[in-house]
Protein backbone atom coordinates (compact mmCIF):
# COMPACT_ATOMS: atom_id res chain seq x y z
CA UNK A 1 0.00 0.00 0.00
CA UNK A 2 1.51 3.56 -0.58
CA UNK A 3 2.05 5.97 2.05
CA UNK A 4 -0.39 8.82 2.15
CA UNK A 5 2.09 11.87 2.17
CA UNK A 6 -1.18 14.17 2.57
CA UNK A 7 -2.28 12.72 6.07
CA UNK A 8 -2.23 15.31 8.10
CA UNK A 9 0.02 15.85 11.61
CA UNK A 10 -2.18 13.88 14.63
CA UNK A 11 -1.58 17.55 16.31
CA UNK A 12 -3.48 18.92 13.66
CA UNK A 13 -6.76 17.06 13.51
CA UNK A 14 -7.41 16.83 17.03
CA UNK A 15 -8.34 19.92 17.49
CA UNK A 16 -10.76 19.24 15.09
CA UNK A 17 -14.48 18.12 15.35
CA UNK A 18 -14.96 15.37 13.37
CA UNK A 19 -18.24 16.84 11.53
CA UNK A 20 -16.13 19.50 10.24
CA UNK A 21 -15.95 19.66 6.46
CA UNK A 22 -15.29 21.27 3.45
CA UNK A 23 -17.44 20.91 0.18
CA UNK A 24 -16.63 20.13 -3.25
CA UNK A 25 -18.79 20.57 -6.65
CA UNK A 26 -18.31 19.00 -9.46
CA UNK A 27 -19.06 21.54 -12.08
CA UNK A 28 -16.41 21.03 -14.90
CA UNK A 29 -18.87 18.98 -17.40
CA UNK A 30 -19.96 21.25 -20.47
CA UNK A 31 -23.37 20.51 -19.96
CA UNK A 32 -24.12 18.88 -23.92
CA UNK A 33 -27.87 17.22 -22.89
CA UNK A 34 -28.38 20.76 -20.99
CA UNK A 35 -27.54 22.76 -23.80
CA UNK A 36 -24.65 24.75 -21.69
CA UNK A 37 -22.22 24.23 -18.63
CA UNK A 38 -24.97 22.94 -16.36
CA UNK A 39 -23.34 25.19 -13.10
CA UNK A 40 -24.64 28.14 -15.29
CA UNK A 41 -28.19 26.53 -16.03
CA UNK A 42 -30.85 28.51 -14.01
CA UNK A 43 -33.68 27.36 -11.78
CA UNK A 44 -37.39 28.82 -10.96
CA UNK A 45 -36.13 31.39 -7.94
CA UNK A 46 -33.34 32.68 -10.73
CA UNK A 47 -30.43 30.92 -9.22
CA UNK A 48 -27.98 29.19 -10.99
CA UNK A 49 -27.11 25.02 -10.67
CA UNK A 50 -23.75 26.60 -9.01
CA UNK A 51 -25.32 29.08 -6.61
CA UNK A 52 -27.77 26.62 -5.48
CA UNK A 53 -25.09 23.98 -4.62
CA UNK A 54 -23.00 26.27 -3.02
CA UNK A 55 -25.48 27.57 -0.70
CA UNK A 56 -26.78 24.10 -0.17
CA UNK A 57 -23.04 23.15 1.20
CA UNK A 58 -22.17 26.71 3.39
CA UNK A 59 -25.22 26.65 4.68
CA UNK A 60 -24.42 23.11 5.97
CA UNK A 61 -21.76 24.46 7.74
CA UNK A 62 -18.70 24.05 5.50
CA UNK A 63 -15.87 25.34 6.72
CA UNK A 64 -14.49 26.06 2.74
CA UNK A 65 -16.31 24.96 -0.85
CA UNK A 66 -14.47 24.52 -4.15
CA UNK A 67 -16.33 23.71 -7.49
CA UNK A 68 -14.61 22.27 -10.41
CA UNK A 69 -15.49 24.17 -13.80
CA UNK A 70 -14.75 23.97 -17.37
CA UNK A 71 -11.87 25.28 -18.66
CA UNK A 72 -10.92 28.93 -19.11
CA UNK A 73 -14.16 29.88 -16.56
CA UNK A 74 -15.06 32.94 -15.32
CA UNK A 75 -15.20 33.41 -11.57
CA UNK A 76 -19.25 33.54 -10.46
CA UNK A 77 -18.37 35.60 -7.96
CA UNK A 78 -20.22 33.73 -5.41
CA UNK A 79 -19.57 34.79 -1.81
CA UNK A 80 -17.44 31.59 0.01
CA UNK A 81 -16.80 29.64 -3.13
CA UNK A 82 -13.34 29.05 -4.59
CA UNK A 83 -13.43 28.32 -8.38
CA UNK A 84 -11.02 26.06 -9.99
CA UNK A 85 -11.32 26.25 -13.42
CA UNK A 86 -9.94 23.13 -14.78
CA UNK A 87 -6.89 22.80 -17.07
CA UNK A 88 -8.09 21.19 -20.32
CA UNK A 89 -11.89 20.11 -21.89
CA UNK A 90 -12.72 16.25 -21.44
CA UNK A 91 -11.65 15.20 -17.84
CA UNK A 92 -13.65 12.75 -16.37
CA UNK A 93 -15.74 13.16 -12.94
CA UNK A 94 -12.85 11.66 -11.31
CA UNK A 95 -10.33 13.32 -13.32
CA UNK A 96 -12.12 16.18 -12.15
CA UNK A 97 -12.72 14.74 -8.77
CA UNK A 98 -8.65 14.29 -8.60
CA UNK A 99 -8.15 18.32 -8.90
CA UNK A 100 -10.88 19.69 -6.46
CA UNK A 101 -9.23 17.47 -3.59
CA UNK A 102 -5.67 18.19 -4.44
CA UNK A 103 -6.66 21.99 -3.92
CA UNK A 104 -8.43 20.93 -0.86
CA UNK A 105 -6.26 18.43 1.03
CA UNK A 106 -3.57 21.47 1.07
CA UNK A 107 -6.00 22.98 4.12
CA UNK A 108 -5.89 21.13 7.39
CA UNK A 109 -9.47 22.79 8.92
CA UNK A 110 -11.60 19.91 7.74
CA UNK A 111 -11.88 15.94 8.78
CA UNK A 112 -14.40 14.82 6.36
CA UNK A 113 -15.77 16.10 2.72
CA UNK A 114 -18.96 16.43 1.13
CA UNK A 115 -18.68 16.07 -2.94
CA UNK A 116 -21.83 17.35 -4.67
CA UNK A 117 -22.40 17.27 -8.50
CA UNK A 118 -23.94 19.85 -9.84
CA UNK A 119 -26.26 18.23 -11.42
CA UNK A 120 -27.79 17.55 -7.83
CA UNK A 121 -28.79 21.26 -7.18
CA UNK A 122 -32.18 20.44 -4.98
CA UNK A 123 -30.52 18.43 -2.18
CA UNK A 124 -31.20 20.06 1.12
CA UNK A 125 -28.92 21.56 3.34
CA UNK A 126 -30.01 19.57 6.49
CA UNK A 127 -29.54 16.74 4.42
CA UNK A 128 -25.36 17.18 4.12
CA UNK A 129 -25.35 17.99 7.98
CA UNK A 130 -26.62 14.50 8.68
CA UNK A 131 -24.24 13.06 6.41
CA UNK A 132 -21.73 14.43 7.61
CA UNK A 133 -22.41 14.01 11.30
CA UNK A 134 -22.81 10.07 10.39
CA UNK A 135 -20.42 7.45 11.38
CA UNK A 136 -18.50 5.85 8.94
CA UNK A 137 -15.21 6.75 6.57
CA UNK A 138 -17.92 7.09 3.64
CA UNK A 139 -21.23 7.79 3.73
CA UNK A 140 -23.89 7.56 0.83
CA UNK A 141 -27.81 9.33 1.19
CA UNK A 142 -30.08 7.17 0.06
CA UNK A 143 -34.11 7.94 -0.21
CA UNK A 144 -36.90 5.82 -0.92
CA UNK A 145 -34.75 2.67 -1.60
CA UNK A 146 -32.43 4.75 -4.18
CA UNK A 147 -29.00 5.99 -3.69
CA UNK A 148 -28.37 9.77 -4.61
CA UNK A 149 -25.44 12.36 -3.87
CA UNK A 150 -24.02 14.16 -2.28
CA UNK A 151 -21.57 11.61 -0.53
CA UNK A 152 -19.41 12.67 2.42
CA UNK A 153 -16.07 10.71 2.40
CA UNK A 154 -13.14 10.99 5.98
CA UNK A 155 -10.44 12.83 4.92
CA UNK A 156 -8.08 10.34 5.06
CA UNK A 157 -10.21 8.49 2.00
CA UNK A 158 -9.87 11.97 -0.05
CA UNK A 159 -6.19 11.63 0.87
CA UNK A 160 -5.71 7.97 -0.79
CA UNK A 161 -7.67 9.47 -4.10
CA UNK A 162 -5.10 12.10 -4.22
CA UNK A 163 -1.95 10.22 -3.63
CA UNK A 164 -3.73 7.19 -5.93
CA UNK A 165 -4.08 4.85 -3.52
CA UNK A 166 -7.83 4.59 -4.66
CA UNK A 167 -7.43 5.20 -8.11
CA UNK A 168 -11.17 4.70 -9.41
CA UNK A 169 -11.83 5.07 -12.05
CA UNK A 170 -15.03 5.79 -10.68
CA UNK A 171 -16.54 7.10 -7.02
CA UNK A 172 -18.15 3.38 -7.31
CA UNK A 173 -14.64 1.79 -6.82
CA UNK A 174 -13.51 3.99 -3.98
CA UNK A 175 -16.72 3.91 -1.91
CA UNK A 176 -16.47 -0.16 -2.22
CA UNK A 177 -12.90 -0.06 -0.47
CA UNK A 178 -13.82 2.92 1.96
CA UNK A 179 -16.75 0.59 3.39
CA UNK A 180 -19.38 3.01 2.46
CA UNK A 181 -22.60 3.37 4.72
CA UNK A 182 -26.42 4.07 3.60
CA UNK A 183 -28.22 6.99 5.42
CA UNK A 184 -31.74 7.18 4.69
CA UNK A 185 -32.54 10.52 4.14
CA UNK A 186 -35.89 11.92 3.62
CA UNK A 187 -35.14 14.69 1.02
CA UNK A 188 -36.05 13.73 -2.98
CA UNK A 189 -33.78 16.33 -4.01
CA UNK A 190 -30.19 13.57 -3.28
CA UNK A 191 -31.62 11.25 -6.26
CA UNK A 192 -33.13 13.80 -8.24
CA UNK A 193 -30.52 13.88 -11.23
CA UNK A 194 -30.88 17.07 -13.33
CA UNK A 195 -28.54 16.69 -16.02
CA UNK A 196 -30.75 17.93 -18.62
CA UNK A 197 -33.98 20.56 -18.85
CA UNK A 198 -36.82 17.85 -18.58
CA UNK A 199 -35.49 15.85 -16.23
CA UNK A 200 -34.76 19.47 -14.02
CA UNK A 201 -38.76 19.73 -14.86
CA UNK A 202 -39.86 16.39 -13.80
CA UNK A 203 -37.76 16.95 -10.38
CA UNK A 204 -38.94 19.66 -9.27
CA UNK A 205 -42.71 18.91 -10.04
CA UNK A 206 -42.40 15.21 -8.57
CA UNK A 207 -41.24 16.64 -5.29
CA UNK A 208 -43.34 19.69 -5.46
CA UNK A 209 -40.15 21.84 -4.56
CA UNK A 210 -40.55 25.55 -3.98
CA UNK A 211 -38.06 28.46 -3.78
Amino acid sequence: MKKNPFAPPRLCTSALDSSTFAGLILAGGDGRRFGGPKAWAGLSDGRTFLEACSATLLGAGAVRVVATLPPESPDPGIPGLLALPLPAPGLDMFGSLKIGLSHLIQSEDWERLAVLPVDHPLVRSETVRALAAEQGRAVIPSCRGKHGHPIVVDRDVAASIVCGEYEGPTMREVLRAAGSVDLDVDDPGVTANCNTPAALSEALKAANFEF
